[in-house]
C-alpha cells in the first residue's frame, strides 16, 4: 500500500481477516518473532480483566511519567482516534509513525493472517522499540490467555475486577472468565490480583502459576469515604506501605490502588506527598468523564456491562444534581442490555436511544426501548443515530439537569466528537 495514509491502512486492516476476533498466539507470535520484538527487554506490566483496566494503565502511565521514565503504553479500544491506542512517553503516536509500523508488520506476516487488533499490537511494538522506551504497560484487549498482548512476558501483571462480558469466547461464568484472565500470570513475576471477590478458580490459577501473588485486602487495600479514600500497598521489598488522603475522582480507588501497587512492584511509586496532585489529575477520557457544556453538566462513561453500570450509578447517587438526570445509551447487540438496564436501577428520568447504522454490530434503539418499556422506565425516545440522540437530549436540559452518556466506546466516542465540533464552531 504505496503513499496510503492511517485512515487507508485501518480500513484495510478491517478487510484482510475474515474474523474481527480470532483469539491464539500462535500467528502473532511467529510474525513478532520474525520482526525480532520478542523478547522484550525492559519491564512490562500487563493489565486484564473485565472492568477497570484503562483506569489501571492510566494510573500506571501518570506514575510512570511522574518518576521520569519514558513508558510505552498500548490501550484499546480508542475513543476517537486509533493513535490514542499507542502512546510513547505520554505522547500519542503520530499517523506517520503508526503507517511505517503497520508497513513493518505487513512486510514480515508474509502469508500469515492477522486480525486488526493483532496488527495494532505488533504495530505497538514496533514503534515502541524503536522509540527505545524503558517500560511497557499493555491493557489485554480481550481476555487474556489467547489475547495477542499475551506474547509479551509481563514483570507485572494486574487482574482488575471480573465480570460476565465476552461470554461468547471467554464462558458463560465468572469461573471460566477468571481462569482465561490468568493467562497473563507468569512464574515468579508479580501478580497484582485487584478484583474485590476473587473466584476459586483464580485463586487455584495464581496458585498453580507459582506467580508472587498480591492480593486485594491483604497486600494491598482501600478504605473509602464520599469525599476521599485511603489505602496501603506493598513494596517489592514486602513492606507495607500506606497510602495518604486522597480525593475521589473519576476513577474508582481499587483501581488506583492496583496501578500504585504495580508501580510499587518495580520500586516506582511516587512519593506519598506527590500523591495527592498526581491523583487528583486523573481524568481519562470516556472514564466518569465530566464536561460543562453550556452551563449543563455531562458524564460521559464507557460502561458497557451490568457491573459498569451499577457502578456509574452508585457514582450518581454519591454526587445527585438539583435536577434530572438523562440519558443518552446505545450498545453493541451482543452486550447484556437486561442486565444494563435493571443495574441502572431508576438512576435516570429520561433515555435517549440511537440506532448506530454504520456498526453491524450495534443493538437496534427499538428494541432497547421495548426493554426498558417492560422494565418500566419512564420517558424515552428513539432516534435514527447518535448525533440526533444527542441534540433531541440536550434541548431537554435544564440549568439543574445533567446528561450522562453510556454504553458502549461507540457511543462515548461520538459524544465527544460532537462536543469536539462544537467547541471548534465557538473558536471560529
Amino acid at each position: 500500500m504505496t503513499d496510503a495514509s492511517l485512515a487507508d491502512w485501518l480500513r484495510h486492516l478491517e478487510s484482510l481477516h475474515p474474523r474481527e476476533i480470532e483469539l491464539g498466539l500462535e500467528r502473532v507470535g511467529a510474525v513478532a518473532r520474525r520482526l525480532e520484538l520478542l523478547p522484550v527487554k525492559v519491564p512490562v506490566i500487563t493489565v486484564a480483566g473485565t472492568n477497570g483496566k484503562g483506569s489501571v494503565v492510566a494510573v500506571a502511565e501518570a506514575g510512570l511519567l511522574a518518576a521520569g521514565r519514558r513508558p510505552g503504553v498500548y490501550t484499546s479500544p480508542h475513543l476517537q482516534r486509533f493513535n490514542e491506542r499507542i502512546r510513547i512517553a505520554g505522547i500519542e503516536a503520530d499517523d506517520r509513525g503508526i503507517v511505517e509500523a503497520l508497513e513493518a508488520v505487513d512486510a514480515a506476516r508474509g502469508e500469515t493472517s492477522l486480525t486488526y487488533f493483532e496488527f495494532a499490537t505488533l504495530a505497538a511494538l514496533w514503534l515502541f522499540r524503536r522509540a527505545t522506551v524503558d517500560v511497557l504497560v499493555l491493557e489485554v484487549g480481550l481476555g487474556g490467555r489467547l489475547d495477542a498482548v499475551n506474547i509479551v512476558d509481563p514483570s507485572v501483571a494486574v487482574i482488575t475486577r471480573i465480570a460476565l462480558d465476552h461470554q461468547q469466547w471467554l464462558g458463560d461464568t465468572r469461573e471460566a472468565i477468571a481462569v482465561e484472565k490468568a493467562g497473563i500470570l507468569r512464574r515468579e513475576a508479580w501478580a497484582v490480583l485487584a478484583d474485590p471477590e476473587p473466584t476459586a478458580s483464580l485463586r487455584e490459577a495464581v496458585e498453580a502459576v507459582g506467580c508472587q501473588a498480591l492480593w486485594l485486602g491483604e497486600a494491598l487495600g482501600v478504605a473509602e469515604s464520599p469525599s476521599q479514600w485511603s489505602g496501603w500497598v506493598q513494596a517489592a521489598e514486602g513492606q507495607r506501605i500506606e497510602l495518604p488522603a486522597l480525593p475521589r475522582g473519576a476513577l474508582l480507588p481499587v483501581n488506583l490502588c492496583a496501578g500504585l501497587q504495580a508501580l510499587a512492584c518495580l520500586d516506582l511509586l511516587p512519593a506519598a506527598e506527590d500523591l495527592p496532585g498526581l491523583v487528583a489529575t486523573l481524568s481519562p477520557p470516556g472514564r466518569r468523564q465530566r464536561r460543562q457544556v453550556d452551563g449543563r453538566e455531562w458524564l460521559l462513561d464507557v460502561a458497557h456491562n451490568p457491573e459498569a453500570v451499577e457502578k456509574l450509578r452508585e457514582e450518581l447517587e454519591l454526587s445527585p444534581c438539583e435536577g434530572r438526570t438523562i440519558a443518552v445509551f446505545s450498545s453493541m447487540a451482543d452486550k447484556d442490555i437486561p442486565g444494563m438496564i435493571r443495574a441502572a436501577g431508576r438512576a435516570f428520568d429520561a433515555w435517549f436511544l440511537a440506532d448506530q447504522p454504520e456498526l453491524p454490530r450495534a443493538a437496534a434503539a427499538a428494541d432497547i426501548a421495548r426493554l426498558l418499556h417492560a422494565d418500566g422506565q419512564g420517558m424515552i425516545s428513539v432516534s435514527r443515530n447518535l448525533r440526533q440522540a444527542l441534540s433531541r437530549a440536550r434541548s431537554l436540559l435544564g440549568p439543574a439537569d445533567r446528561l450522562v452518556v453510556f454504553g458502549s466506546f461507540t457511543t462515548v466516542g461520538a459524544a465527544l466528537d460532537a462536543l469536539d465540533r462544537q467547541a471548534r464552531k465557538v473558536k471560529a
